[in-house]
């Protein structure tokens, strides 16, 4: 008889390479730095049908990442905050000629799971297209998983603390890419 176990074991902990696949870190030293982590996002194959969730403090720099990834993807315009309005559409000619549109959302003054329904919310998840949330914490029972989740931290007034999670196979498969 050896001392080597002949079960396997109830739990197991992801390999380690797994949770290091999932998590990336990097820093934003400037607004330039923004625009070429978004060029790099929109030329990702996996885009096109992703949910990415964008995380930080008032003024950390959530709007900006998503005006430079529509530039990124052909959209041309002013391109405003969702704020009032929860939600943006957006015509992007770079993402996938098979879904083209980019949902902006702005869950920040969202208080009523009602609203989800009534503006028809649940039927934009269902159908192909990139969403992209900023403070999704706000609508989290009703959104599904993150593909993505962006969390960017204020260094100072120029440079950003930036975690990337990958929440799924796809979200893993963005992260592989940047």
């Amino acid at each position: 008889m050896t001392a080597a176990p002949h079960m396997p074991p109830i739990v197991e902990t992801p390999p380690a390479d797994a949770a290091a696949d999932a998590r990336r870190a990097l820093v934003w030293h400037s607004e330039d730095d923004t625009a070429a982590f978004a060029q790099r996002l929109a030329a990702q194959p996996g885009l096109a049908h992703a949910y990415i969730t964008l995380h930080g403090d008032l003024g950390a720099g959530k709007t900006t990442l998503v005006r430079h990834l529509l530039r990124a993807l052909g959209v041309r315009g002013r391109v405003k905050s969702p704020t009032y309005a929860v939600v943006e559409p957006h015509e992007a000619p770079g993402l996938s000629p098979h879904a083209s549109t980019v949902w902006h959302f702005d869950f920040y003054r969202f208080d009523d799971p009602r609203e989800w329904e009534d503006a028809g919310f649940r039927d934009i998840f269902a159908n192909p297209g990139l969403k992209v949330a900023e403070w999704p914490e706000k609508a989290a029972a009703l959104t599904p998983p993150a593909d993505l989740a962006i969390y960017i931290e204020a260094i100072d007034e120029h440079q950003r603390r930036v975690t990337l999670h990958a929440g799924t196979d796809a979200g893993r498969g963005l992260l592989r890419g940047l």
